[in-house]
């Protein structure tokens, strides 16, 4: 193999020569002990620089006489490339001799050009980088041809990202854009932490503003409920087979009236109230006779630790197929567990009874049962409100503050005040009457069950206004799980378990466990089970209840656009003043249970009614923002 090398020695470099400077195209102006050279910089400016001979390349002996007349692109496809890389094979030439293949001729433009070709690695190579000699080989046609692939695969990423960008920044994606758009997603769901979409284009790298960019493109629908995923919510159906019903042993009590009181469209009738005399029977859907603790069922009900209802859906806990075959009054006759107690006339418990049943049930709604009270209910209303004015006398914490329940149906966005009296509160109080005389009924056998507990606030007080109220709860501690009994506050009660809702509370479920393994006397989970039960429900059920909050505050404010669309004028409505902070005055929106923060007004008094106006609705922020009108 013939070499001819191009030797680089400090003698050849002389006044008028071409070198390679950092990247750049450099004239030399002097040499000394050290090189003086010149280069174009910014503009029409020239930089001058004293360098050492090996911190250049010598190209050309000269003369330059401007350095700016040399042409410093990459130069484009040359005909003669081919054939020079057919001629070179594996030999090395220098510089000058490569300049003469690709260019017939040796000048400074044409070894810079080549000097180009060589930098760029694709079809030459230096050998010998680091001797006083260099020389250059023809890369291998195979080489050539997967760095070819490679750098257009990579100039067709560039142009397809840039044209991403360009798209989102105009807002007008086309369809290939939306697998791109799934970082933005993610990061919208909570599920990453940042996007180098948001980064390019200079937007925050946080949950609402790339909420806000996917609403802007149509990505998401303004309908879109983020929050699920950020809770990190099982949406999925549980999808588990409904074993048969266990043969047990049950009391017949199919001879009593009991009454299934729920909403309209209620799905879930996992509680009635019937009347034998004087005893008031509370039964409860025997769920623990399909779903045995530490089964499949038992296992996935624990995992999400509760049903979610949401406006426009309800995810479920256990499968729909265990409603369908346990819900009271859904069928002629109904497993249950029954509990039974009296209220003496001070409103306390006697009688305790705790029993698998069976049962009839008819199926009714809280308006019918209004209409009812005063015949068909009114024994059981007399006794619901002795055992009701038993725990105001205990100090029950009876907050009244604004509830709504929100619904969507065939896309219309519906919201009702929630009413707590009638049937609703004979219906409530008799649900927490059994849950204390299955507390009581635990801890006389000696039945480890999770209890439900509130600490005493540090001032007790009794609320008169709804601003009294707003800020009384504030003052509450959160309720509590424990293995041990203990008082509950805001019930007035001085033990308290959760036990009226075992198809869609895991917590309730247990406590039927319980009290199944007790009355066929089969082995207790002992307290250490327990207590890792409740961690893990009350998880899930914390996460569920974050999701409820979230999710209905969405659907208010996507109401008030619903309003705008409808009647094409912003909605309107009234709010009470509550609070009055140093910068916000806080209010209530009474027939929406929202509670928005205004800006500061003077010369307002708390409990004074405003008439207010939306002005703005950020869906991403979850924020409306109002004034007053």
């Amino acid at each position: 193999m013939l070499i001819r090398p191009t030797k680089k020695l400090p003698m050849s470099i002389q006044t008028g020569a071409l070198v390679y400077y950092k990247s750049k195209a450099a004239l030399v102006t002097a040499v000394n002990d050290k090189i003086d050279i010149i280069f174009p910089g910014t503009g029409k400016k020239d930089v001058t620089k004293r360098v050492r001979d090996k911190d250049i390349t010598l190209l050309h002996p000269g003369p330059v006489g401007d350095i700016r007349s040399i042409h410093t692109e990459l130069p484009e496809a040359l005909d003669t490339l081919e054939e020079t890389l057919e001629l070179l094979e594996e030999e090395a030439v220098p510089l000058e001799e490569l300049a003469e293949f690709l260019y017939g001729d040796y000048t400074p433009q044409s070894a810079w050009s080549s000097w180009m070709l060589v930098m760029d690695g694709l079809y030459f190579e230096v050998t010998n980088p680091d001797h006083i000699t260099t020389a250059i080989k023809a890369r291998p046609f195979e080489l050539i041809r997967e760095e070819t692939e490679k750098r257009q695969a990579r100039q067709y990423q560039k142009e397809s990202w840039e044209g991403l960008i360009n798209r989102i920044q105009s807002g007008q994606i086309v369809e290939e854009d939306y697998n791109q758009l799934t970082e933005v997603e993610q990061l919208a769901a909570g599920e990453r932490e940042n996007s180098r979409i948001l980064k390019t284009i200079g937007i925050p790298e946080n949950r609402e503003a790339a909420h806000t960019l996917l609403l802007k493109l149509g990505y998401w629908q303004e309908t879109y409920n983020p929050w699920l995923r950020r809770m990190g919510v099982n949406t999925e159906e549980p999808a588990l087979p409904v074993p048969e019903i266990a043969d047990d042993e049950r009391r017949d009590l199919t001879h009593l009236t009991a009454w299934a009181i729920d909403d309209v469209g209620n799905q879930d009738p996992d509680d009635a109230i019937a009347l034998d005399g004087n005893k008031l029977w509370v039964h409860i859907a025997d769920v623990s006779a399909l779903v045995a603790p530490d089964s499949e069922l038992d296992i996935e009900a624990r995992s999400r630790g509760t049903n979610i209802y949401l406006p426009d859906q309800t995810l479920h806990m256990l499968p729909r197929g265990i409603t369908e075959r346990l819900g009271l009054g859904l069928h002629e006759q109904s497993p249950a567990l029954s509990i039974g107690f009296s209220v003496n006339e001070k409103g306390e418990l006697e009688d305790i009874e705790v029993c698998l049943s069976s049962v009839k049930v008819t199926r009714t709604t809280y308006d019918q049962a209004n209409e009812e009270l005063a015949t068909t209910f009114a024994d059981l209303k007399a006794i619901t409100d002795r055992y009701r004015q038993r725990r105001m006398d205990n100090g029950a914490a009876m907050l009244n503050l604004p509830e709504v329940n929100i619904r969507v149906q065939d896309g219309e966005i519906q919201i009702y005040p929630y009413q707590s009296d009638g049937s609703r509160q004979l219906v409530a109080e008799a649900m927490l009457a059994a849950g204390e005389a299955v507390a009581t009924y635990a801890g006389d056998n000696a039945i480890p069950i999770p209890y439900a507990y509130q600490p005493e606030p540090e001032e007790i007080q009794e609320p008169k206004s709804l601003s009294e109220h707003y800020a009384y709860r504030r003052c509450f501690k959160a309720s509590r799980h424990a293995t041990e009994p203990d008082s509950h506050f805001g019930l007035g009660l001085p033990r308290y378990t959760r036990v009226t809702s075992p198809l869609r509370r895991y917590l309730d479920l247990i406590v039927h466990q319980q009290l199944r393994a007790h009355l066929t006397h089969q082995p207790l989970l002992n307290r250490e089970a327990l207590i890792e039960r409740i961690g893990l429900a009350d998880e899930a059920s914390f996460a569920a209840r974050k999701t409820e909050r979230f999710s209905n505050q969405h659907w208010k404010l996507l109401y008030f656009k619903q309003h705008q669309r409808q009647h094409g004028k912003p909605w309107q409505g009234k709010a009470v003043v509550v609070q009055q902070e140093e910068r916000r005055t806080s209010v209530i929106l009474p027939e929406l249970a929202l509670e928005p923060k205004l800006r500061k007004l003077n010369n307002v008094e708390l409990d004074q009614v405003l008439d207010v106006q939306v002005t703005a609705v950020k869906i991403a922020e979850l924020q409306a923002n109002f004034k007053v009108s």
